[in-house]
């Protein structure tokens, strides 16, 4: 096995079976409908708002590797939902179906034979798929560690 497709399947398994923290369909398991919109005290966001922030960054981060037409997006506020903006379950559901859309959509990034990890990406400023691939990793391992720590501190986690 040569390091191009040793890096895939690593990445892949990473994705596919975190080693670090669970997948986010584990922590959105049987979660209490009452709750999206809640936030547990003395945390800014609600629990959609949380979701849906990792689902828009996680978009984001793939669209900028796979669009040449990518419009970058003005941070932080079209990363979060509105703070007025409530969820109703079929939103929740949607952010939860997209996020793992984008997560296919990355897997067949990474096991494309002709994706180079490498080189820079032809409309970005010397990002590579390697770096992006790191920032999805890094970034969905962070919130989806606030996720559990505010279900936990909702006392909805066992």
């Amino acid at each position: 096995m040569n390091n191009n497709e040793q890096l895939r399947k690593e990445l892949l398994g990473y994705l596919g079976k975190p080693h670090t923290h669970g997948p986010l369909s584990n922590l959105v398991k049987d979660f209490p409908e009452k709750l999206i919109n809640e936030k547990p005290a003395g945390l800014p966001y609600s629990f959609w708002q949380m979701l849906e922030h990792i689902r828009i960054s996680q978009f984001d981060m793939v669209d900028f590797i796979r669009n040449p037409n990518y419009k970058e997006m003005e941070w932080p506020k079209d990363y979060w939902p509105a703070d007025s903006e409530k969820a109703t379950p079929k939103m929740w559901n949607e952010s939860v179906k997209k996020y793992e859309e984008d997560i296919e959509a990355l897997k067949k990034i990474i096991e494309d034979p002709g994706t180079d990890f490498y080189a820079p990406i032809p409309h970005g400023s010397g990002q590579t798929i390697f770096k992006e691939v790191l920032q999805i990793i890094d970034h969905a391992s962070y919130h989806l560690g606030e996720f559990l720590v505010m279900r936990r501190a909702a006392g909805e986690w066992k």
